[in-house]
């Protein structure tokens, strides 16, 4: 309920001040389980998927925006309790990748919808960075198809290193689903599943590509994990 509201009321002020063009966006459907994978270019990215999607979306979020102090570290996370965001430790140790794989585990056998960002962290050229296959290994555990998401306008609305966002159009596209059922199969059947999560990975970052028009990097995006989602 009170989500809900909260979300309807933000969606208002950002579709008067932002406009945004959202494309695609009946491919999420409005039940059962959902993985959104999207670029990620601005801090602003999980601010803007939580509204526009139609449905309830969850995303993991450093832990540190759940402990500020004073009126802006409070409202800072009461803002991301608000569009769905769930606090994790992001030490980079096996342990707590494990933990945040169970997270999404959970959100997405309870028939719910997951986002996060394959390549890890904000790209700071513009450019497409090569995906992490955590997003291969929830779809192949979970069964929950893959949504790849493409924005745009975001770096432009709260460029690296700003704390205010400004007025810039912003633009959301949704791709076609991947099913993981045939990489299920192949993986029964005995596949290397490395392999698998490999190239199940490498189709929706190419869908990414295609939509967004990024120029694609050939490596990982290896700068500090410091942005909101993860690649988990």
């Amino acid at each position: 309920m009170i989500y809900d509201l909260a979300r309807r009321l933000l969606w208002i002020v950002f579709r008067v001040l932002w406009r945004p063009r959202v494309h695609g966006r009946s491919r999420l459907g409005t039940a059962g389980p959902v993985i959104l994978a999207s670029n990620h270019l601005s801090f602003s990215d999980s601010v803007v998927l939580p509204l526009v999607v139609p449905r309830k979306l969850t995303f993991l979020a450093k832990s540190e925006y759940f402990t500020g102090r004073g009126v802006r570290g409070r409202a800072m996370a009461l803002f991301f309790r608000v569009v769905g965001a769930v606090p994790v430790c992001r030490s980079g140790r096996r342990d707590d990748s494990l933990a945040a794989l169970r997270t999404a585990l959970d959100v997405l056998t309870t028939g719910g919808a997951f986002a996060l960002y394959p390549e890890g962290t904000r790209s700071r050229d513009g450019r497409l960075y090569r995906g992490r296959t955590g997003v291969a290994w929830l779809a192949l555990a979970s069964g929950a198809p893959v949504v790849p998401v493409a924005l745009a306008g975001t770096e432009l609305l709260q460029p690296i290193g700003t704390r205010l966002p400004r007025l810039h159009r912003v633009q959301v596209r949704f791709g076609s689903p991947v099913d993981p059922a045939p990489y299920q199969a192949r993986q029964a059947a005995g596949e290397s599943a490395g392999r698998i999560r490999r190239e199940f990975t490498d189709v929706v970052m190419g869908q990414i590509a295609a939509m967004s028009g990024q120029e694609r990097a050939t490596g990982y995006n290896d700068l500090p994990l410091e942005d909101v989602a993860m690649a988990v």
